[in-house]
């Protein structure tokens, strides 16, 4: 049998699940999903799920329906080790699986050896949030812990995803002292102006004390600062070092300036032609992605994704409130929030019909 592995459950793995429940693949291919979990968390809801306004069941994409309804064989873990000269995946249980075709979509991780490295102090006393299954797990504790007195949390990074995790805790936790450490840059530095501007004013309004220091440690009950001060933190959610498995370092395939698989506009491999990749962020190119992977198996013709210029973001602000961009222009209000949530809950819909 000829082997095509999904490798990550990530939104593009979910859409080609769905794909492949309407075609039909040769009878001599095998396709196998290796994820840590049964289910595939909606990453844009996560902040809703800390301000409180979903379950986590409610962010959840239930897997299993959809291997029943294709025949995909599941295994449970996580790979360790890729080699494109055997093309044999390593998992964490140390067994191996060999592949014919591969497709990558794994979600980003957080190196906690190099963070503990760069903070000391990290792995003992922080909240990582990746996994975000593990961060999830977690979290309903800190707010139970919350709920009882008022606690003293610092984000420390002030990407989109610390922005999101800020003011979503500050939705939950009213009585909290809040902090947003920026790691010596700007807020929002992966954002337009536009809305980082916006970023900026949100952050104020929902009394988040901004500090634009680095983090040289964790101790207990304080967070020590580049500056030397020391911050008193009952919680330090650490929610810098995002990038991708360390283990693609050395697959031998040829990776994009942020570390995951490079790949042309069939999301193909630039290097390995059996190789497919798709980001863990849903977008347009998942359906080329599905697309793709059938044609590479039957011997059609691949299709090719063109980016739009400009991409639609949307950034949640806790209350409902939400910030969209898009190019060089930027609004905020209570309809963008309802247009975010619109997005995230048709979207774990559409997958767990």
């Amino acid at each position: 049998m000829r082997q095509l592995v999904l490798l990550g459950a990530g939104d593009a793995h979910v859409h080609v699940l769905s794909t492949l429940a309407n075609k039909h693949l040769p009878s001599d291919v095998q396709v196998t999903l290796l994820a840590p979990s049964s289910r595939q968390l909606c990453l844009g809801m996560v902040p809703g799920f800390v301000a409180g306004h979903y379950t986590l069941e409610q962010c959840a994409i239930a897997l299993e329906p959809w291997l029943k309804k294709t025949n995909v064989r599941c295994l449970p873990g996580s790979a360790t080790a890729l080699h494109a000269d055997t093309r044999t995946i390593t998992l964490n249980d140390g067994s191996k699986i060999v592949y014919d075709w591969l497709s990558v979509n794994t979600p980003a991780v957080q190196d906690r050896t190099q963070i503990e490295k760069a903070m000391p102090g990290a792995c003992e006393f922080g909240l990582f949030i990746r996994p975000i299954e593990s961060f999830c797990a977690l979290w309903p504790q800190v707010a139970k812990l919350g709920a009882e007195r008022a606690l003293r949390v610092a984000v420390i990074g002030a990407e989109v995803s610390g922005i999101e995790l800020a003011m979503a805790i500050r939705q939950r936790l009213p009585q909290a002292s809040l902090t947003l450490i920026t790691g010596g840059g700007a807020v929002g530095a992966d954002i337009t102006p536009a809305a980082a501007q916006r970023v900026v004013r949100a952050l104020k309004e929902r009394h988040i004390t901004v500090l634009c220091d680095v983090v040289q440690g964790i101790q207990a009950g304080e967070v020590l600062l580049g500056c030397g001060a020391r911050l008193a933190c009952d919680v330090p959610v650490i929610a810098i070092g995002v990038q991708a498995p360390s283990w693609l370092a050395g697959s031998g395939f040829a990776l994009d300036k942020h570390g995951f698989v490079a790949v042309n506009a069939s999301q193909r491999s630039t290097s390995h032609p059996q190789v497919f990749a798709a980001h863990a962020v849903r977008s347009k190119a998942d359906q080329t992605l599905a697309h793709n992977l059938v044609a590479s198996m039957v011997g059609t013709e691949l299709a090719a994704h063109r980016p739009e210029r400009n991409t639609l973001s949307l950034l949640s602000c806790g209350d409902r409130d939400a910030i969209a961009s898009w190019g060089a222009y930027s609004v905020q209000g209570r309809w963008v929030g309802w247009f975010k949530e619109r997005i995230d809950r048709s979207f774990v819909k559409r997958y767990n019909a």
